[in-house]
């Protein structure tokens, strides 16, 4: 299988496109912006654009993307190697000013995206759309594979009521786009004004591949990311955010794992494989762990738990499979499972549960002793057909 090409190697190798940026430019990227030889994209357009290069941004996590934990928020510097400042829209600001756009005529974004809605670096960008909407500057994303397929949706729909940095806009969980798509469905269905948007597509990509298929090198887009397998783990396991079950920050292998100090997972494997063998779901297997945080939940505490190993990576469903274990887990350990109380990612008067799933009616499906599936998926299906619908018009890959 042929390499994938991706905006950023494109940009470097097209003459023809690097003759289109005749102006100042500016670029907002992270760690993973890097091209097939690990050569990062801010090197790139200095050799390409020398001294028209005038300003960075970076998104969380910071432009180097070493930062830890949410909420934890970045500083504006001077980059002491390059000279150039570098403006954090995760600061007090996630919206870029007036001023860090100040003589800027062209502004490239090379962002590792995940694939999915609870992850803010597609907020980031559409922030910076809107911002731009106004001004004489064009946006230009330099596309990146969605690490986890761009062809399976998966999860409910964002209810407006419940926006905030972890889902702005009205996408299922898994949604299926890649991150130059997502500009284009934000342009068309949710921005007021549309920005001087323009596309560097990919070559030789496929709609169905994963992220080993592309043949690119991996670089942890976030910290607590760093495999692949974790990217597909992500869709379902981000869900313990909003409760204090541990999903496995402070170990080696955060978000492929989730636990609490008192779940003893030898004695509850069989219990939880026959309820995804009742509910169909395949794709995976838990292996019982015992792990040890050493920072964030539980930091320094023993906690039983699963290693999600996926056997099948089309037929997973992360999702479905983390909704259900965290419903039974809530009723199995009522004494001890609690939802998150205080701050996440500054939603205003929500609960972080209900920020993470865009609605309070999964919260609600918590609830209820039995495990009413049909519930979950009727949850899950309401406005998907309307998604798709509009998805189908801004894809900028064809479905197989």
């Amino acid at each position: 299988m042929t390499q994938v090409q991706t905006g950023l190697m494109r940009l470097n190798n097209e003459k023809k496109l690097q003759d289109k940026y005749k102006g100042n430019i500016g670029i907002l990227c992270h760690s993973a912006s890097i091209d097939e030889n690990f050569n990062h994209a801010l090197d790139i357009l200095l050799d390409l654009f020398g001294q028209k290069v005038i300003k960075v941004f970076g998104p969380q996590h910071g432009f180097v993307t070493d930062v830890q934990d949410n909420m934890v928020e970045t500083d504006h510097f001077i980059h002491p190697y390059y000279n150039l400042p570098i403006y954090s829209l995760y600061s007090e600001t996630r919206i870029p000013t007036d001023e860090m756009l100040e003589d800027i005529d062209h502004l490239f974004v090379d962002l590792q995206d995940v694939g999915t809605r609870i992850y803010t670096y597609i907020y980031t960008l559409t922030h910076l759309l809107e911002k731009c909407a106004n001004k004489d500057i064009e946006v230009i994303v330099l596309d990146r594979p969605n690490p986890i397929g761009a062809q399976h949706i998966e999860g409910n729909i964002l209810d407006p009521k419940f926006a905030s940095f972890v889902g702005r806009h009205p996408m299922p969980v898994r949604h299926a786009l890649t991150i130059a798509e997502v500009a284009q469905m934000h342009q068309k269905f949710w921005a007021k004004t549309a920005a001087n948007l323009s596309v560097i597509e990919m070559k030789n990509y496929q709609r169905e591949m994963n992220f080993w298929q592309t043949k690119l090198p991996y670089v942890n887009p976030s910290p607590n990311l760093p495999t692949v397998e974790g990217c597909f783990t992500f869709a379902g396991t981000v869900l313990f955010e909003g409760t204090n079950i541990s999903e496995g920050r402070g170990t080696t292998r955060s978000l492929e794992q989730i636990g609490h100090p008192k779940f003893d997972p030898w004695k509850l494997l069989s219990h939880f494989e026959n309820i995804y063998q009742k509910l169909e779901l395949t794709g995976f297997k838990l292996r019982p762990v015992s792990f040890y945080p050493m920072f964030q939940k539980h930091a320094h505490k023993n906690c039983g738990g699963f290693f999600i190993h996926i056997t099948d990576y089309d037929n997973f469903k992360p999702w479905k499979v983390c909704q259900v274990f965290l419903k039974e887990f809530k009723h199995l350990f009522a004494d001890h499972f609690q939802y998150k109380t205080d701050a996440y990612e500054y939603g205003e008067n929500l609960q972080a549960m209900d920020m993470i799933n865009g609605t309070d009616t999964i919260r609600k499906w918590y609830e209820d002793e039995k495990l009413n599936m049909d519930k979950l998926l009727e949850i899950e299906e309401s406005g998907q057909e309307q998604f798709a619908k509009n998805r189908q018009e801004i894809l900028l890959y064809p479905n197989k």
